[in-house]
């Protein structure tokens, strides 16, 4: 499986931006999927997951109430709205994916997100 982000950029706070997350090879393994992101200096962090049929969503507090995650199977895509975007929210964003039979996960290369003040 591959996973690739797209939708990063530069924003000031109170913006918006839509991160992707397409995936190709053996998609028909994939369960759950997340974003996760690594600010500098600090530890990589759940942001938000969303179950293989995508009717279980589970969000960081840090979060909740400003972005949303959701998954197109048909698009093998994933994505993760961010509104009401703050400084604190700068970080890359990464895709993760989980095996379905083996619970390997799987990473893409990340996307730089960064809100100005």
């Amino acid at each position: 499986v591959q996973l690739v982000e797209s939708g990063g950029g530069l924003v000031q706070a109170g913006g918006s931006l839509r991160l992707s997350c397409a995936a190709s090879g053996s998609t028909f393994s994939i369960n759950a999927m997340g974003w996760y992101r690594q600010a500098p200096g600090k530890q990589r962090e759940l942001v938000a997951t969303i179950t293989k049929g995508g009717g279980s969503t589970n969000y960081a507090d840090s979060v909740k109430g400003r972005f949303t995650i959701s998954r197109d199977n048909a698009k093998n895509t994933m994505y993760l709205q961010m509104n009401s975007l703050k400084p604190e929210d700068t970080a890359v964003y990464y895709c993760n994916a989980q095996n379905i039979a083996t619970f390997v996960d799987y990473w893409g290369q990340g996307t730089q997100v960064t809100v100005s003040s």
